[in-house]
């Protein structure tokens, strides 16, 4: 097992750890509300691909 001989910089750390950011989530428009909403997914208005899925 690998054992640290000197201790890491805070800068060092702070270069490796850029990359640890939350990507945002991808939205799309859904056709019949107009509502933003995850896609593949059935929107609040009870649609998905076109068809209604679950009645209001």
């Amino acid at each position: 097992m690998a054992v640290q001989q000197r201790r890491g910089s805070k800068t060092r750390k702070a270069k490796r750890r850029t990359h640890y950011k939350l990507a945002a989530p991808t939205l799309v428009k859904c056709p019949a509300c107009g509502e933003y909403k995850v896609p593949h997914k059935m929107c609040a208005c009870g649609e998905y691909n076109g068809k209604t899925i679950v009645e209001k």
